[in-house]
């Protein structure tokens, strides 16, 4: 929460403020829709928000309003009586439940600190909250270095995982590592000896706030509702809690949020958790690691493979598991045969026939036997917890029909480097992943108003945005004709106002866009509404209510096609290299066609120094041809036959802020 203006917005956004009556068109920045803060003036004669005009200038050179040269050092505070009339503007004050009174701005501040009750109820329990991190710290030096007891409540259908193992868990995975697209080497008997190895590690890290709620400062992408399975990170904020911290990377994948398993929920679900509050945050977090130097071994034959942690807990030493381990002629290590119906494995649901077990209880057992296996699992007092390598798709065949729920990945589509049955390229249908649209709704709304009446909405996207997104709806004012009309919502997607197509416009130009046609008796607006059947949006979230606020990434994911901006990302790598990138999605029986996705970038590959790629990433088209309609056993050979240089065209969608 906004010391000065007592509500909630990024640190480096402007103050908020709620006036109590719609402000004059010449005290308003062009930029932001906003009245004026900290005003700079241009030498042509335009004025705008100092935070508004730095950021314009850090990207271009020429003035918003009408592109004439410009530098910001040419720029210069506004007069005094410009901004003594926007301190005089009146505000209500942001605590309407507990506090009615109205005050000009630039007393706003003294207000909160000095006579608003909210503001003081606010203060109150806030300090209520960070009680137990000084209680915490108080008790650190008696603790050690190990962590406290944790009694999570683990909801329905979740595990918890390995939180209390100190030292992390590294597997060294194959070089087809979860559908990694990995052309590496050719399949030549000289080049054998040379293969590499994926190293993943898991690692528990605390992230400590000193206010509970505030946001982490990283986006996210994944949930098992999408092909990636996986909850992933996709982007870590500057100057965030998270950066700050140093030790999250884009690419982690995030199996635990304070003992609660997140490797199987939905998106909106891992949201809602990463967005709870709270003074510590624990996190369980997969991290490649890059690939390591090791001759070839049995490890290098799995395909599409998933770290997957379950944890089972026993209620006294002797009670068994009802799992029954083998060894394999073909391959090191210990797989699970079968799980004894009735048994403490079958009923949490988590394991798997075929699974290999890689530890248990933070002992190594990639190399195991099963007798060393139940020999850790009988002297286990009480929780058992396994590190397994899962490779969806390859169950036993009495166990074929549990393919699609088994494994919290299970929605990826993807196929082993050779030998796997290539598809018929499939006609394309309406019932593509993609299609099953969260827009649902196209709507026109046409209003009567006053000439000098605003909107009374702000925007957020256009196509010089990073992510080339559409123009969309980020608030609607309680001012404004659009807010008494209430058609149009937040997150709905503006295309058109009185036939002026906003589709393809910058920011800036739909701002212009809008203001124009603003000043008119009547507006005419088109936008799609957006519908989410399986996703409500998490609508307790205060941090959400600003201007900051954007969809969430699953959202995007419905966006019809002829909104879709596309962009050519062009590797090139040498003979001796891996592409650097893991994939998921394309066509299955069961589930129809899915859009194929980047699940993974490995750490000093060409696709990391790139750096253009990211998680959750689409891929539209290989080198010109479209990859809708392609099975993952299709896409994968068609990469690999590139050997020094790929045009890859993907589709960016910004993560969930949390």
């Amino acid at each position: 929460l906004c010391q000065e203006c007592g509500q909630f917005h990024l640190l480096l956004d402007n103050h908020l403020y709620n006036f109590q009556e719609e402000v004059d068109d010449e005290l308003i920045c062009h930029i932001c829709l906003q009245p004026l803060l900290q005003p700079m003036d241009t030498p042509c004669g335009h004025t705008y928000c100092f935070k508004c005009l730095e950021n314009f200038m850090q990207e271009y050179s020429f003035c918003p309003m009408d592109r004439k040269k410009l530098s910001f050092q040419q720029c210069h505070k506004s007069s005094l009586l410009v901004r003594n009339l926007l301190d005089k503007l009146v505000v209500l004050c942001p605590f309407q439940e507990e506090c009615q009174q109205t005050m000009q701005r630039c007393e706003l501040e003294a207000h909160l600190h000095n006579r608003c009750p909210g503001f003081k109820k606010y203060k109150s329990e806030l300090q209520r909250k960070k009680s137990p991190i000084s209680k915490g710290k108080e008790d650190a030096p008696a603790r050690g270095e190990t962590h406290p007891p944790r009694d999570a409540e683990v909801p329905a259908g979740g595990s918890s995982l390995v939180a209390e193992s100190s030292g992390a868990a590294v597997v060294a995975l194959g070089t087809a590592e979860p559908g990694l697209v990995n052309p590496a080497f050719e399949e030549t008997e000289e080049d054998l000896p040379h293969r590499t190895s994926l190293v993943a590690e898991t690692t528990t890290i605390e992230i400590h706030r000193e206010d509970p709620e505030e946001e982490l400062g990283m986006r996210i992408v994944g949930g098992k509702d999408t092909p990636l399975g996986n909850i992933v990170v996709q982007e870590v904020l500057r100057d965030s809690v998270v950066a700050a911290d140093g030790r999250i990377a884009p690419g982690d994948h995030i199996l635990e949020v304070n003992g609660v398993n997140i490797s199987s929920v939905t998106h909106c679900q891992a949201v809602s958790f990463l967005r709870h509050p709270g003074p510590v945050l624990h996190l369980l977090v997969l991290q490649e690691k890059g690939f390591s130097s090791k001759s070839a071994q049995q490890d290098a034959t799995a395909a599409n493979r998933e770290v997957i942690h379950v944890t089972l807990v026993k209620r006294d030493r002797s009670e068994p598991l009802g799992i029954k381990l083998i060894r394999k002629t073909d391959e090191a290590g210990i797989f699970i045969l079968d799980l004894l119906e009735g048994g403490l494995a079958a009923k949490n649901g988590k394991l798997s026939r075929n699974d290999r077990v890689l530890s248990i209880n933070g002992q190594d057992l990639r190399q195991g036997t099963p007798e060393a296996a139940a020999q850790i699992i009988q002297s286990t007092e009480s929780r058992v917890n396994f590190v397994i390598l899962r490779q969806p798709g390859v169950q036993l065949p009495e166990a074929a029909e549990d393919g699609s729920t088994s494994s919290s990945t299970s929605s990826s589509s993807s196929s082993s480097t050779g030998g796997s049955p290539v598809h018929p390229r499939r006609r394309l249908d309406h019932n593509h992943y993609r299609r099953r649209s969260n827009f649902q709704k196209e709507k026109t709304v046409a209003i009567k108003k006053e000439p000098k009446e605003s909107l009374g909405i702000t925007i957020g996207g256009g196509r010089d945005n990073k992510n080339k997104l559409p123009i969309y709806v980020t608030s609607v004012q309680p001012i404004g004709c659009l807010f008494r009309d209430g058609r149009i919502k937040r997150g709905d997607v503006l295309l058109s106002i009185n036939g002026i197509d906003l589709t393809h416009l910058n920011y800036y130009e739909a701002v212009s866009a809008l203001k124009s046609n603003a000043a008119s008796h009547s507006v005419t607006l088109k936008a799609l509404e957006i519908i989410s059947l399986n996703c409500p949006e998490p609508s307790l979230d205060i941090r959400e209510q600003g201007f900051s606020w954007s969809p969430l990434w699953i959202t995007w994911l419905g966006l019809p096609s002829s909104l879709h901006f596309c962009q050519d990302i062009v590797l090139t790598k040498g003979n001796l290299e891996s592409w650097g990138f893991s994939i998921v999605g394309g066509f299955e029986e069961s589930k129809g066609n899915q859009p194929f996705f980047i699940k993974t970038i490995v750490p000093g590959t060409p696709a990391f120094r790139d750096r253009k790629l990211r998680c959750g990433d689409e891929i539209v088209a290989v080198n010109g041809v479209p990859a809708i309609g392609m099975s993952n056993s299709e896409l994968i050979p068609m990469l690999k036959e590139q050997r020094n240089r790929v045009t890859l065209t993907v589709v960016s969608w910004p993560g969930s802020l949390v």
